[in-house]
Parts: C-alpha cells; structure tokens; sequence
C-alpha cells in the first residue's frame, strides 16, 4: 500500500495543482464577467443576457474544484475542539471515520449528480443554449476529485504509524 501511495502520490498533488489553478482562473473570469454586466447595464443601457448564467456555471466550478483541493489540504473548517482532547489513537478513528464519510459523500454527490445530469440533458439553459444537464458537471466532477483526495487522506492515516493523526499526515507528506 505505501508503494502504491508513493506512485500515485506524484499525480495527485498535479491533479489538485490543476484544480487550483482552474477554480483560480474561474473566480478571475467570473469577476470580469460580472464587471462587464455591471458596466454593459449602468454605462451601455445594455445588460448581457449571457453573464448570469455564464458566471453560476463558472461558480460551481471554481466552488467545487476549490472544495476538492480544500479536503486534500485538510485546509476545511472544523470543530476540533473534542478531536484535540482525546488520546492519539482516538483522535485517528475519528479522522478515519470522518475522512470515510467525506469519501462516501463525494461518490454520493458524483452519483446523484449523474443521474440529475441525465435526467435534464435534454433541456436547454434558455441563454447560453446549453443542455440542462451541463449545470451539474461541475457536482459530478467535484464529487470525485473530493472523493479521491478524501480516500488519499484515509489511505495516509491508516498507514500511517500510531501517534501521526491525518492532520500531521495531510500536512506533512511524510508517506
């Protein structure tokens, strides 16, 4: 298991490398987006019918490529204040049980985000005249990457020795 960690380790730190960058670049063209609408509406009496829709795609997209990379950074809010009290080997079967659960739910939102996909792909976003089912790509996608940086985290902390609990794991790589 840790040779396997080692080998895949490489791709997934430019797997989360990429989703970065890409919400980065989102949040960047979601902001030149709005500040077009804005200045099309009160300077040209023009609004772009386009921008609205256009700038939610790109906010679920940036959201959850974020949220993946959040789960692999272990960067997550959390109310740890129960977690820090307990003796290490508690504190690693509540980082287990958490991080299976964060997995869980990722494969639960990339599964029922494919069957909303598919159940509105006929439809048509009225503007951009993109299929429905385009607006949930990003939840399918998203799910996955937290799914598998989740799975990372727990694969670290069941290998990794006793007294290292997934925070000091997530954060230093050691594996």
């Amino acid at each position: 298991m840790l040779r396997f960690m080692r080998a895949i380790r490489p791709g997934l730190h430019w797997l989360s490398l990429a989703c970065l960058y890409l919400a980065g670049i989102g949040v960047v063209l979601m902001t030149v987006i709005i500040g077009w609408q804005v200045f099309g509406r009160y300077v040209l009496n023009d609004t772009p019918s386009w921008s609205e829709p256009l700038s939610l795609q790109l906010m679920s997209w940036f959201i959850l490529l974020g949220a993946a990379v959040g789960v692999r950074e272990s960067v997550h809010l959390g109310l740890d204040i129960v977690r820090y009290n307990m003796a290490p080997r508690v504190q690693r079967l509540m980082d287990l049980i958490s991080l299976g659960l964060i997995s869980g739910f990722g494969v639960a939102m990339s599964y029922y985000g494919a069957q909303l996909a598919a159940g509105t792909w006929t439809a048509r976003i009225p503007v951009l005249g993109w299929p429905g089912g385009i607006d949930f790509i990003p939840l399918i996608v998203g799910g996955a990457l937290i799914s598998i940086f989740a799975l990372e985290r727990f694969i670290d902390t069941l290998i990794a020795p006793a007294a290292v609990v997934a925070d000091d794991v997530a954060k230093a790589e050691v594996i």
